[in-house]
């Protein structure tokens, strides 16, 4: 399926600031990931691009306090013989996934949920084309105990024609 011209340019525009927001978290992210052109996009991901297409997986940046951290995980591993090296690097690791139907429910949630268990990644923010069936919702607040998972609501433009969106923070 090809995509106009229209929506190539708001996946663009959505993909920029999803990845100015992970910066502001602290991710890796590049400069040329925020500042890339249409035709960059458009040459990465091609004509017949889909949302799914889109994933993005960063790793997030040290700072002053992972340094404890590693002193206590140091620790435990030495001394009490207990590994916490899956843990450490799990939760330094963000998914986002870009859902290719409208309407999310329970089957691609698995789907992500199964993914990110199967490469140790606990954190992802999915960016959702409407609001997720009731079923997902509940799938998401069942599992937020092992995945931290936020929801990024796209809407279409506004009259004043920008696009707006709504970030629902799912915590457990």
């Amino acid at each position: 399926m090809t995509l106009t011209e229209e929506e190539i340019k708001r996946l663009l525009r959505i993909r920029k600031t999803v990845m100015q927001m992970l910066k502001d978290r602290g991710y890796f992210v590049g400069d040329f990931e925020i500042k890339m052109t249409r035709e960059q996009f458009e040459s990465k991901y091609g004509n017949n691009m889909k949302r799914e297409d889109l994933v993005i997986n960063k790793t997030k940046r040290n700072d002053s306090s992972d340094q404890v951290i590693l002193f206590i995980l140091l620790f435990f591993y030495l001394f009490i013989n207990f590994s916490f090296t899956n843990w450490w690097f799990c939760t330094k690791q963000i998914y986002v996934f870009f859902p290719e139907e409208a309407k999310v429910g329970v089957k691609t949630m698995k789907t992500y949920t199964n993914r990110m268990k199967s490469e140790n990644v606990f954190r992802a923010i999915l960016v959702v084309q409407q609001n997720l069936t009731p079923f997902a919702r509940t799938c998401i607040n069942e599992i937020s105990t092992k995945f931290h998972l936020e929801v990024f609501q796209v809407k279409k433009k506004n009259r004043s024609g920008f696009f707006y969106g709504v970030l629902l923070l799912l915590y457990a």
